[in-house]
Parts: C-alpha cells; structure tokens; sequence
C-alpha cells in the first residue's frame, strides 16, 4: 500500500490496474492506512478508494483476485498487455515468478521491492525485456538475511503453518524501501530501456548489523546480468518456462 499510494499520488500517472486478493485482517492495522473498523473488506477494493479520494480522476481497475489463479488468467493478460509498467510488491516468490513470466511474455519493464526480515533492509530491483530476469538475480543474491534465530512468526496468517514473513519488518523500514520503490518505478516510466538506472538491484542497508552491514543508508549498486544458462530466460526456455515450478517438482522428487 505505501508504495501504491506514492505512485498513485503522482499527476504523470492516469490509470492504475490493480491485482490484490487479500482480505484486510486486523493483524494488517499497524502497517496499513485503513482504520480498524474496515477489517473483513477487500485490500484491493479498499486501496482503490484510498486512491480515488485523493486523486478522483485516477482510473483504477481492480483484480481481487490470485494472480497465479488460472480462472483469473485472461483478464489478468488483458491488464498487463495495456500497462506501460509493472509495479510487485508482495511476499511471495511464486508470485514474483510468474509476475516476471508475464511482464517478460508481453515485453514491459517491471520494479521489485523487498523489506529483509525484521526491516534491516531491503532491495529494489528494475526489470527490462532485455534485461536479467527474476530467477537470474534470484540465484545470485542472498534476499534471506536475519538478525537471530528465534522461531519466526506468522506474521501474514497468524495460525498458519507456513510463514510469509518471518521477522516483521517495521513500517519505517517499508515506507523506507516503498519509496525508493516508488521512485525507480516512476524513473523507468520515463525511460522505458531502464537507462537512468546503472544497475539491475540496489541494495539499502537501513541500520547496520555487525557481519551483515557494516554501516546503514549506503546504498549498494548490484550491476547483475542476465545468466547465459538460466532455466527461465534463456535461449530455449522462453516464456514457457516456469523456474518455480521447476523447483517444486525437483523438490518433490528430492522429498521421495
């Protein structure tokens, strides 16, 4: 929400198509904009009138729905074939996947942010067609920093077995990391070749951490390049393929 609401501020942008299937829950209240009192509503139906109360001529069309839900396969196409961007913030490296699967299958440049576990730092990444991919930045950077080794949370889905976040972050550090989101997003939509950029990923520590970083706010340029033999975009696999796919039926088979 915070780096949505940064771009939707800005009077270049016209039209915002949105994908969010997420119900507001009241552990989200300490980190979001919406009041307590809206909690059981859509995330994505609730962000859409945050934005039009602020800017009433913005267009938002919304998906509250799963992006990697097949039932929702064409409409989200259709979204993606008319933006001149994408924009991921989640969680969730599947999503992130196949977000980069579609952006890559339609040619358009996309931006990643990620908060590190407890809000240490965080990384945001700029994507062009003919750029490195998701899984060739994937593979060589270490996104799995954490400052103990106390059992995590569920912070997302409290009762949950499977954790989304394992140390929660604060919202000073997303609001840090949204930002920088926010500006490299706006950046890429007035150079659509990525050329302001002089590096793939930057990488913002927010406090330094002894034998992770050594001192914060020095922001660190990750100039990553596009992997000769990655199984996701290289010559050969093509949008066809799905890396994180891949490594779930290997993982499977390991499991056997």
């Amino acid at each position: 929400m915070a780096v949505l609401d940064l771009i939707g501020r800005d009077s270049r942008i016209d039209t915002i198509l949105l994908i969010e299937p997420d119900v507001y829950k009241p552990h989200n209240v300490a980190r979001h904009y919406f009041p307590a009192g809206r909690c059981g509503e859509k995330k994505a139906e609730l962000a859409a009138e945050w934005l039009r109360e602020r800017r009433p001529e913005l267009k938002v069309e919304l998906l509250a729905g799963d992006l990697c839900d097949s039932n929702n396969s064409d409409l989200v196409e259709s979204m993606v074939a008319r933006a001149d961007a994408g924009v991921c913030a989640v969680d969730n490296d599947r999503a992130k996947s196949h977000w980069d699967w579609l952006m890559r299958r339609h040619s358009k440049p996309w931006t990643l942010g990620e908060v590190l576990a407890g809000g240490i730092g965080g990384f945001v990444h700029m994507f062009v067609p003919r750029g490195p991919c998701f899984a060739c930045v994937m593979s060589q950077l270490q996104r799995e920093v954490r400052v103990d080794d106390s059992p995590p949370p569920d912070y997302s889905a409290p009762g949950n077995s499977v954790p989304e976040a394992s140390i929660p972050a604060s919202i000073s550090s997303v609001h840090a990391i949204a930002s920088l989101h926010a500006l490299a997003t706006l950046a890429l939509l007035g150079d659509e070749d990525g050329r302001g950029w002089d590096a793939t990923s930057q990488l913002i520590p927010l406090r330094g951490v002894p034998n992770i970083f050594d001192k914060a706010l020095s922001t660190v340029r990750l100039p990553f390049r596009r992997l000769p033999d990655c199984l996701n975009c290289s010559p050969g696999k093509g949008p066809e393929g799905d890396l994180m796919d891949a490594l779930m039926i290997l993982n499977q088979e390991a499991g056997r």
